[in-house]
């Protein structure tokens, strides 16, 4: 089934079960929010919520909530958007299946946008302070749109194929935004309507720009797409719709599709930055106040019957791992031929997805050598490392599929073991520092900016991992060590206390001191707050490991060296405590969670649900 529009697509989940009605008031300050992640957390079905306290507009939540929910959605089209890339992947595979090639030129007549001159966008204008305000989490500085597709087009070369389609945060409220005619808009480094912000700056004139809320479903999924440089997200959302997307063109205003639910029209001023924030994050802490562009607002249109759709993040899964499974599935092929020699990466979602970074290349540059070492794997992390969001990876852990041709880094602990087998802590840790990285990681010496490191593994094992722990004797402040997985050991740290972009030396005297024990067969070491918590789970361990460390300032080393500024150990020490510099963690609200669980009494809408 084609959804040209939002209420198409939740009429048809809620005819086929896949969606439930909450009539009962409920306040988009923090509870909405929270019911939605606990129906996630619960793989329930999607809500629409049709009482929300001080807006007249409804709310849609968890659409995109499973898996196999997303691909329901896209049914019709998943088949030949997936020919689509299979085609760019490998075409002469696709030139041997003709039966193919009537899907793929009707899905290429889709990628275009089609011009009209009116549509139900039209219908109504209403200002920013009458829609839903929605505050996910307590410290939030004031409601946002957690679904907004921000269009803009490059100011060089206007029109569809210059344009760009991102989800970035939209703050509707809070800090010092003048009411209704200003909005905070963030966006992370390294995405594209910052190419154009830097052409309108250059030029001196202000960017427009249109954020659509709701409409259809493909074009949410176009936006947080890893298209390549280039391809405008328009094109995808045709393609993925399995129609050409409608689009009013006002004269001298950027285009907007007619079957958009809102559209909030405006201009950033290249001028102007205001503080937003902070906004608890899909890290799962909060990201502070930074001072980001300002949205003025020109016109906030809505069409009759319009619907908010909205999501909330937090501490991975949630809502937008799906996003990133639907993609996976979708793009894997592809790896291949962006990334020479790569066959397989892993984003993991349990990290937080950028802060660590797994894959498989290959080992081939000295095939006749008697063992092999890394080199062309070091050539793969720097390629991940040079383009695409892989570019934003802290963390990239590479193994060499001719070690194993069995070996997947979705097999999270499996790979793990494999690395760590394989790993020279003297020679294969490549540390790049003083390098920009993702907006939201805390973990580095400022804002935009930190290290990154490759750990790359190949040739026979090094070592036998152990599996058993000897009593060994701690310094004062460090306690409750752990075995948490073949060569892999967890401890409980003092808080930290020292500045950032700082060595800690209680951390370098551990180190002097666990040199005495033998470890040879514990090549990583991780320092915690809570070591309980730290090695309950894989889930929680890549969650601490990776979110709460940057890689130069808080990884040390038993016996560590530098000869000709490269650095090595005999056994990594990671240093994951919270930093007097991170930002919060995020937590539940106990009152509004007490809430959450009476809607799941019977007779209320989420029994059986929750």
């Amino acid at each position: 089934m084609i959804y040209r529009n939002l209420k198409s697509c939740l009429d048809d989940l809620e005819r086929t079960k896949q969606l439930i009605r909450i009539d009962e008031p409920v306040d988009p300050y923090l509870e909405a929010g929270a019911i939605q992640r606990r129906v996630f957390q619960a793989g329930g079905p999607a809500l629409l919520f049709t009482n929300v306290k001080d807006t007249k507009f409804p709310m849609a939540a968890n659409i995109f909530g499973t898996l196999a929910r997303t691909k329901f959605i896209f049914r019709s089209t998943l088949r030949r958007v997936e020919a689509m890339l299979s085609a760019k992947a490998d075409p002469a595979r696709v030139l041997k299946k003709p039966a193919l090639w009537p899907g793929l030129a009707l899905g290429a007549w889709h990628t275009l946008p089609k011009t009209v001159s009116g549509g139900p966008i039209l219908d109504h204008t209403t200002s920013i302070s009458e829609l839903p305000q929605l505050i996910s989490w307590p410290m939030d500085g004031g409601a946002y749109v957690t679904l907004p597709l921000v269009y803009s087009e490059s100011p060089s070369k206007p029109g569809y194929m210059g344009s760009n389609l991102g989800m970035y945060r939209i703050q509707l409220s809070g800090n010092e935004f003048e009411r209704d005619r200003e909005v905070g808009l963030h966006y992370q480094i390294h995405r594209g309507i910052g190419y154009h912000h830097a052409e309108a700056i250059a030029r001196k004139t202000q960017l427009p720009v249109n954020v659509f809320v709701g409409g259809p479903p493909a074009m949410t999924l176009a936006a947080i797409m890893p298209l390549p440089e280039g391809i405008a997200e328009m094109l995808f959302a045709g393609a993925l719709g399995g129609h050409r997307v409608p689009m009013v063109k006002r004269p001298g205003e950027l285009p907007m599709p007619a079957e958009a639910d809102f559209c909030i029209r405006g201009y950033i001023d290249p001028a102007v930055q205001k503080p937003e924030g902070p906004f608890g994050d899909h890290l799962g802490y909060y990201s502070l106040a930074h001072d980001f562009p300002v949205m003025r607002v020109s016109e906030v249109l809505h069409r009759a019957g319009a619907i908010w759709p909205f999501t909330t993040v937090g501490r991975p899964p949630q809502e937008d791992t799906m996003f990133g499974a639907f993609i996976h599935e979708l793009t894997a092929e592809l790896v291949p031929q962006v990334f020479g020699g790569v066959h397989e990466v892993h984003a993991v979602d349990a990290a937080g997805v950028h802060p660590l970074l797994l894959a498989v290349g290959s080992e081939r540059y000295v095939p006749y050598a008697g063992d092999r070492q890394p080199q062309e794997l070091i050539t793969n992390g720097l390629s991940l490392l040079g383009t695409t969001q892989t570019s934003l990876s802290k963390y990239v852990i590479l193994a060499a599929r001719e070690d194993d041709p069995g070996l997947s880094c979705h097999d999270v602990p499996g790979f793990f073991r494999h690395v760590l087998e394989r790993l020279d802590l003297s020679r294969d840790l490549h540390f790049i520092t003083r390098t920009t990285m993702d907006t939201l990681d805390y973990s580095g010496i400022s804002l935009n900016q930190g290290s990154k490191v490759l750990w790359t593994a190949a040739g026979s094992p090094k070592r036998t991992l152990a599996t058993t722990l000897q009593g060994l004797t701690l310094p004062d402040g460090f306690s409750n060590l752990r075995f948490f997985a073949p060569g892999m050991l967890v401890l409980s740290g003092p808080p930290h206390a020292q500045p950032r972009d700082t060595h800690d030396p209680a951390m370098e005297n551990l180190c002097q001191i666990l040199a005495r024990g033998d470890l040879q067969g514990f090549p990583l070491i991780v320092v915690a707050d809570d070591a309980d918590f730290t090695a309950d789970s894989w889930d929680n361990f890549l969650w601490v490991t990776f979110t709460r460390s940057d890689p130069a300032t808080d990884t040390y080393g038993l016996n560590g060296f530098t000869h000709c500024k490269h650095w090595g150990c005999a056994s990594m020490v990671v240093d994951a405590r919270l930093k007097t510099y991170h930002a919060p963690a995020l937590s539940n609200v106990a009152e509004i969670e007490k809430k959450v669980d009476e809607l799941a009494l019977p007779g209320r809408p989420l029994y059986g649900i929750l």
